[in-house]
């Protein structure tokens, strides 16, 4: 009887990662009749919360500022899609710069219920439909990773969205991974701690998808879109834990690099340790961030 389970589960496994790695070359993956219904059913769940909370939302709006609905609404769509949020570690409230690892969209979901915090996240998130819609309620800052000349601007806003939400995260590998993987910290994302504005402190972040990462992730050539219907047509809910770390002063740091190699450090220790063995190569060419696999050829710098 364990042996013709554990074929199940084997098999299970297989066509799990067929579909997987077929979404990440680009293909397109056939949702199966009750995926659809899932799909369908979990739309609707987050049809119906926007028709309760985003009305509450304006109307708060119109008697104060800092309204709680967004917090809310991205909390509770994290839930409908399937998340099972568990917090480990204390997130600072105010003055603080989280510095995370990026797996999925559904980080966004997650990370902004359990805190309030605003995000960078790349510009093709904002064309998912209506997940783009809510991060920019939640005052996400969109930035185009080739676009250079952009980089002051993008700064003046995260300062503006550090003003008023109190928190910003960002994701400065500049892409998703795998969750078995930690690309190069991209410096300049955190451009806006050099110099630091008094009293703000850095918080490094671990998203944590356990054996369900791979799956979850958002990676190769798949759209946001695919994915988003992919996550939400899958079976049951999936746990996901943040690891809030301890936080430090960037003014203790030499500088944005300095900054990005403390964070990194911290977050690599967190993410070995969870998986019980040491991160492997990220398997996909990922040019926003300049990454090649070794197996491609050499990384730029």
């Amino acid at each position: 009887m364990a042996s013709a389970s554990t074929a199940k589960a084997e098999r299970r496994l297989a066509k799990y990662t067929a579909r997987r790695l077929a979404a990440a070359r680009g293909e397109k993956v056939p949702l199966s009749a009750i995926g659809w219904v899932r799909f369908i059913l979990r739309t609707l769940a987050i049809l119906a919360l926007l028709l309760v909370l985003v009305p509450l939302h304006y109307l708060y709006r119109v008697f104060a500022y800092g309204s709680p609905f967004p917090m809310l609404f991205l909390r509770y769509t994290a839930w409908i899609v399937g998340a099972r949020l568990k917090v480990v570690g204390t997130p600072l409230r105010r003055d603080v710069f989280f510095v995370a690892n990026h797996i999925s969209w559904v980080d966004i979901l997650s990370m902004a219920g359990a805190s309030g915090t605003a995000f960078v996240a790349k510009q093709e998130l904002a064309e998912v439909p209506v997940i783009g819609w809510l991060c920019g309620l939640n005052r996400t800052v969109f930035v185009k990773r080739e676009n250079r000349m952009g980089v002051a601007e993008q700064i003046n806003a995260l300062k503006e969205a550090l003003a008023d939400n109190w928190s910003v995260t960002v994701f400065p590998e500049g892409t998703v991974t795998d969750g078995h993987s930690l690309l190069p910290f991209k410096s300049s994302m955190l451009s806006v701690l050099d110099p630091p504005p008094p009293g703000v402190m850095v918080q490094p972040v671990v998203l944590d998808y356990g054996e369900n990462s791979e799956e979850i992730a958002w990676v190769g050539e798949e759209s946001g879109l695919h994915n988003a219907m992919r996550v939400m047509a899958r079976k049951g809910s999936f746990p996901l834990t943040l690891y809030y770390l301890e936080p430090f002063s960037p003014v203790e740091h030499r500088g944005r690099k300095a900054i990005a190699a403390k964070a990194r450090e911290e977050i690599e220790a967190q993410l070995v340790a969870n998986l019980g063995t040491p991160l492997r190569d990220f398997a996909h060419v990922v040019e926003a961030v300049r990454y090649r696999p070794k197996t491609a050829g050499p990384a730029a710098d």
